[in-house]
């Protein structure tokens, strides 16, 4: 066989081997959307579609017969780690919050050191049943936050709980977890 003959044959091999690859991943950015949703079911998180639901839901909430009726307990609590000189308390321990209806709820924060540090709060809802009915619309666990030496800052979580919350949970905790950040990472827990 000769050179030319040779070199054509591999040009169409891999003009087909990208055009293959090319239409796989033309089906699999059609496929993402049900795979996203598949694998929040599966952990528990929030799909997108969820959080739309949400959406509409809280657009509509007192409209239905028993909407304003229930309410639940959320709590709130934090945990700082070991070489993180802040502290960060909720203005309230609890609230009753009406299903489906928007609440903020105020924390302060403060470094008790005299230097610049930064730190990540890691949000946990319990009881874990709860989780994929309990979203955060804004809330300081999204970014990491720096409070410069000695200051003292509001950080307020607005959260909305679903109307789909299963009846015999009638009250949550939201934790937060603070970690000190060393380098952009996570300080090792000793």
């Amino acid at each position: 066989m000769s050179e030319t003959a040779d070199l054509g044959r591999r040009k169409r091999r891999t003009m087909w081997w990208l055009g293959l690859l090319a239409l796989g991943m033309f089906g699999f950015g059609f496929a993402m959307v049900p795979l996203y949703g598949l694998i929040c079911n599966v952990t528990g998180m929030q799909s997108v579609d969820g959080m739309s639901d949400l959406g509409r839901r809280m657009a509509t909430a007192g409209e239905g017969p028993g909407a304003e009726e229930r309410w639940v307990t959320v709590k709130f609590d934090t945990t700082m780690h070991p070489e993180l000189p802040w502290s960060i308390n909720p203005m309230e321990g609890k609230i009753r919050v009406r299903l489906g209806e928007s609440r903020v709820v105020n924390f302060v924060a403060e470094n008790h050191s005299s230097q610049s540090i930064t730190g990540q709060a890691i949000p946990s809802i319990a009881p874990w049943q709860a989780n994929g009915f309990f979203s955060k619309l804004e809330c300081f666990c999204f970014s990491q936050q720096t409070l410069a030496g000695n200051e003292r800052k509001d950080m307020p979580v607005r959260f909305v709980v679903s109307p789909d919350l299963p009846p015999e949970i009638d009250s949550l905790t939201l934790s937060y977890n603070v970690m000190r950040l060393q380098g952009g990472t996570l300080a090792a827990a000793q």
